[in-house]
């Protein structure tokens, strides 16, 4: 009985390595609610703009996935990420939809060290420049930019620093006068956050702050 657990135990986990995750964000400012199918099988449905979905486990491959204006057949977008085995992923729905795009970005969901959080920010605003972003204690004087020169759809490498509170802040890149303020974030150790910079909805501002919960 003992040896015959380990070996379901075995199986489950490998049939786990070979499946990937992802997740889907809608950050177009001026993009209706959307239906996402992936092979042709409608799975999420209904996301508003700043909605996102949890993680979905898929079999690693290659996928066609498209994003439908909602309860339609109306394709905005349409993309064949390849997703590889025990790696997870955020699909994000960026810009207008002039100019719709789907970005694809590989996540990092390891643990963090002990006391420790591990963030990334991502610019998702299509109407904000290329911008500076400033990572202080609340309310803390703005000195040296944490990230600078953050042009649209950039993706940072992930930081990882003690948990606490803290206050994250965005300004046009060489100024500092703020466009985004998250005030008062609280980080807990332990934890994965993604921060995605966005529109106002219809576009512009004032703009914000999307916080994902990558890893609870």
């Amino acid at each position: 009985m003992k040896k015959l657990l380990v070996v379901c135990l075995a199986m489950a986990s490998s049939m786990m390595a070979q499946n990937a995750r992802i997740r889907v964000v809608h950050a177009s400012p001026d993009a209706p609610a959307v239906d996402v199918l992936v092979n042709g099988a409608k799975v999420l449905e209904g996301i508003p703009f700043l909605g996102y979905s949890d993680y979905l486990s898929v079999p690693a491959g290659r996928y066609d996935i498209r994003v439908n204006v909602s309860g339609t057949e109306n394709t905005v977008l349409r993309a064949n990420p390849e997703l590889s085995s025990g790696n997870d992923f955020t699909a994000i729905a960026v810009g207008k939809v002039a100019n719709l795009e789907l970005m694809l970005t590989a996540d990092n969901n390891t643990e963090p060290a002990a006391g420790t959080v591990r963030l990334r920010a991502i610019h998702a605003a299509p109407g904000a420049p290329t911008v500076d972003i400033f990572a202080t204690a609340p309310y803390g004087v703005l000195g040296s930019a944490t990230l600078a020169g953050v042009p649209f759809k950039a993706v940072s490498d992930y930081l990882e620093v003690p948990a606490g509170t803290y206050q994250a802040r965005v300004a046009v890149a060489g100024t500092k006068t703020v466009a985004i303020d998250s005030g008062r974030l609280p980080l807990m150790g332990g934890t994965v956050r993604t921060v995605i910079a966005v529109d106002a909805k219809g576009g512009g501002t004032p703009f914000a702050f999307l916080v994902l919960p990558d890893l609870r």
